[in-house]
């Protein structure tokens, strides 16, 4: 099911790329945009897990550095039929961990010291193995294209936008102010419902992940209890470093956010039931 909404959730990023090429007038501004935002992104999906790694200060480590923990990853990854990901500790006391890389080939894990110290070896298993899973689901290459079709409509909204401008003056009967106003909603509402809809994407991938982390560790009740306990310490001990660009990388939201900053939340809601029981 949750890849069908993704599947469905992408195409409708791309009937409104569509639909926003053909009200500027043309097919070049929309290949343009798309290209823009491609290479964008390719850079991104290439050296973003760089990046990012370095943004938070992680460290990486080996066997003989944090036996019990990389162990853990390395069983997590046999039992997923994964190669052994490089594995981090990032020197923060907020309870969090991601996952990055281009592919399982060149995947990398990355835990807080925080979340090495509240979780049990079983809730910690459950964590890893939900971050596993995002790297078997290959859901940064499908984030990849998310963004870039969401980067490429929010070009052409700009673009649309000055273009309504630069043509306000050209004609003032009622039908050329009316098509001045339906491109500026438009230029304004279509980047706003990708944004949207690339956020519902990065949900499924989530929801997806908790799925199959429960089937790869066995202990879909332990990863339910570390998504409780992490989303509830997070609160507490926010991470000071964490950046929007980033947020929806880590298991739960580093980002302190009221009610309505949650309405375009990457993460589902802790409330709402993650794993299979």
């Amino acid at each position: 099911m949750n890849r069908l909404k993704t599947t469905l959730l992408l195409s409708l990023l791309t009937v409104l790329m569509v639909l926003m090429g053909s009200a500027i007038g043309g097919k070049t501004g929309m290949v343009f945009a798309f290209f823009m935002a491609a290479a964008m992104n390719f850079f991104s999906y290439w050296f973003s897990d760089k990046i990012v790694l370095k943004m938070y200060g992680a460290q990486e480590i080996g066997e003989h550095d944090h036996p019990a923990f990389y162990g853990m990853v390395r069983r997590l990854a046999l039992q997923a039929n994964l190669p052994m990901p490089k594995v981090y500790i990032i020197p923060d006391q907020s309870p969090n961990a991601f996952a990055t890389g281009r592919n399982p080939q060149h995947a990398a894990v990355a835990a807080t010291e925080g979340i090495l110290r509240i979780l049990s070896l079983e809730e910690l298993e459950g964590v890893m193995a939900h971050e596993l899973a995002h790297v078997q689901n290959r859901d940064i290459l499908v984030g990849t294209i998310a963004a870039t079709f969401a980067g490429a409509i929010s070009m052409l909204g700009n673009m649309l936008q000055w273009g309504a401008m630069l043509g306000a003056g050209r004609g003032d009967d009622e039908e050329g102010t009316g098509g001045l106003v339906g491109s500026l909603v438009m230029a304004i509402i279509a980047p706003i419902a990708a944004m949207l809809i690339q956020m519902a994407v990065s949900r499924s991938r989530e929801y997806l992940a908790d799925e199959s982390g429960a089937r790869i560790c066995g202990r879909p009740l332990a990863l339910a209890n570390a998504l409780r306990k992490l989303h509830s310490a997070s609160q507490t001990i926010p991470m000071q470093q964490a950046q929007p660009a980033t947020a929806h990388m880590f298991i739960v939201n580093p980002l302190t956010a009221g009610s309505l900053v949650s309405l375009f939340s990457t993460h589902p809601p802790m409330e709402e039931p993650d794993c299979p029981a």
